[in-house]
């Protein structure tokens, strides 16, 4: 298994950037290369930004370079759906997808996919995930500077505590230093004295039922039967990567249900969802735009 971590350059995603990114990745699939202008000139950042922007627009999903030979990136067919219903990435159901693909692409984002599948601990601090992420790194063979583990563990905060609430003071209004991931209120400052941070519950209505329908069916993999217990604990799931308690699962999957998409069933010792139509992924992300525009 190959990991990969701090390849952001400490460049938490900024608001804005990702339309950027698309952008000129639809202008020209080879901008980051340089191959047509300098790529600092036409992306309005600096050189270490402009590696991350590249990263971040694979990490989450919305673009891929090919593994071998020229380096271009194209959009992914996720990408072309939210680029066409929401090139400014403003919807929340937008963030949280693009926060899916984040927390499940072990591979890319190997931090981001450890904190929110396999570490433990709802209140923790830097030292915490630090030395529970290196032992799971090495238990995968694998050695990483504590350095780079320090580095992704800040970004990881950055990414999803707003600068308002980490330091109020240094906070201009017309700033858009801040992640849009931090929209999510997916982890809270516990005890600011001691840097203490927690997992936290979305709150009610910000995650929308269509997207937990989306991460269910990816999920399930063609399956028609998933246990709810299944949904709230496996690795990659909608209860893990987004921090979703028993209560708050049940109730979105009862809109669900109300939709039409899904039966639940907690009768006869069974505790499960049935997939009533058949859809997939995208087909899901789709009905989202359209429900939201309606």
């Amino acid at each position: 298994m190959k990991f990969k971590f701090r390849a952001h350059d400490t460049f938490f995603i900024r608001k804005g950037w990702l339309n950027k990114g698309m952008r000129n990745v639809q202008n020209d699939p080879q901008v980051f290369m340089g191959v047509n202008g300098n790529p600092m000139d036409i992306l309005g950042i600096g050189a270490n930004m402009v590696k991350a922007l590249r990263y971040w627009l694979q990490a989450v999903g919305l673009t891929e370079e090919p593994p071998a030979g020229r380096k271009v990136q194209n959009f992914t067919n996720f990408g072309i759906v939210v680029y066409e219903n929401d090139p400014y990435f403003e919807e929340m159901g937008t963030l949280w997808l693009l926060h899916y693909k984040l927390a499940t692409n072990k591979t890319d984002a190997t931090a981001w996919y450890y904190f929110f599948n396999e570490f433990k601990l709802s209140e923790f601090t830097r030292d915490d995930f630090v030395v529970q992420l290196n032992n799971y790194i090495r238990i995968n063979d694998d050695e990483v500077s504590e350095h780079s583990l320090e580095g992704d563990y800040n970004c990881i905060i950055n990414t999803y505590v707003p600068r308002i609430k980490s330091n109020p003071e240094k906070v201009q209004p017309e700033s858009n230093i801040d992640c849009p991931l931090g929209e999510l209120g997916l982890i809270d400052i516990a005890n600011k004295k001691e840097k203490i941070y927690k997992k936290t519950t979305p709150k009610k209505d910000t995650l929308h039922p269509l997207i937990l329908l989306a991460v269910i069916v990816d999920q399930a993999a063609g399956q028609r039967e998933i246990k709810i217990s299944a949904i709230q604990n496996n690795t990659c799931n909608a209860g893990k990567v987004f921090n979703l308690d028993i209560i708050t699962l049940t109730n979105l999957l009862y809109k669900i249900e109300l939709m039409g998409y899904i039966k639940v069933v907690r009768t006869a010792g069974l505790d499960v969802v049935r997939i009533e139509r058949e859809v997939d992924f995208l087909e899901c992300v789709r009905e989202y735009y359209r429900a939201i525009n309606n």
